[in-house]
């Protein structure tokens, strides 16, 4: 069963918010993004987001797009995203994990198989950047099948028809593109962000996410008066990029921005 619904349920009781931070895993090798998950949870995350390394990262900006173009050349595949997982649950059973990819890898993979070895896997969540909700309801029989959340993203441009079908097949939460455009880019307009979830939650009876633009503590603050969690990726990223030779440095600069983030928004 989905750890995400307990993690949020759980902080709503105490009247907190969700922090998701995301790497890529396998950028700078499997063991060092290990280590990162093991970091991002000492200093506050509810839930992981990991990419699953692809050659093509569309939706991504530059920052995203090069830890991508790392972990494929080092030989990351889906399996070894699993693998990780599974390691990782060995010593955490209450940390929620989503992966969050791109189709292909899946379809190679067999949806049965995949959403089978997720679960297996301590995988809660699913996030398929390039499947709209028209063409994910095989997929998403499979992964209700086997107990695992299929996670969407809603856009500024989503239409209230788009989210009245994606209100029937997503579950989890909705992960709110904050910004039109590719991850990283451009700059937060709060008030646009407040005015989108309120159109959101007329449609859909999930926590909200928003990710795309919160840079820092001060944005991430920002966005939790009316979002249910904030989703942080770029900035983190970078900092594996920057250090991707001194794992202490790296730890020490995830870490640190990690936990800034979430203590402002706890």
């Amino acid at each position: 069963m989905s750890r995400i619904n307990p993690v949020f349920k759980n902080l709503e009781k105490q009247e907190k918010k969700a922090f998701i931070p995301f790497i890529t895993a396998g950028d700078s090798g499997l063991d060092n993004t290990f280590e990162l998950m093991q970091t991002l949870v000492a200093n506050g995350a509810d839930v992981i987001e990991l990419g699953v390394p692809f050659s093509d990262p569309m939706a991504d900006g530059p920052v995203i797009a090069k830890s991508h173009e790392r972990a494929v050349a080092g030989g990351v595949s889906l399996r070894d995203v699993l693998t990780l997982v599974k390691k990782f649950r060995q010593s955490n059973d209450t940390t929620a994990i989503v992966l969050m990819g791109y189709l292909n890898p899946i379809e190679v993979f067999g949806y049965q198989a995949f959403a089978d070895a997720a679960q297996e896997s301590g995988v809660d969540g699913v996030l398929v950047v390039d499947m709209p909700p028209e063409e994910a309801h095989d997929l998403k029989a499979c992964l209700d099948e086997s107990g695992v959340d299929f996670i969407f993203l809603v856009a500024p441009t989503t239409t209230d028809k788009r989210l009245k079908s994606l209100a029937s097949i997503a579950s989890g939460f909705v992960y709110f593109v904050s910004l039109k455009g590719v991850t990283g880019a451009g700059h937060l307009d709060v008030d646009s962000v407040n005015s989108n979830l309120s159109r959101i939650r007329q449609y859909i009876n999930l926590p909200v996410g928003v990710g795309f633009g919160i840079k820092d503590a001060d944005t991430a603050k920002a966005v939790c008066q009316n979002a249910d969690a904030v989703i942080v990726g770029s900035s983190l990223v970078a900092f594996v990029e920057k250090y991707s030779t001194d794992k202490a440095k790296m730890l020490a600069g995830v870490g640190a921005l990690a936990n800034e983030i979430s203590n402002a928004i706890k």
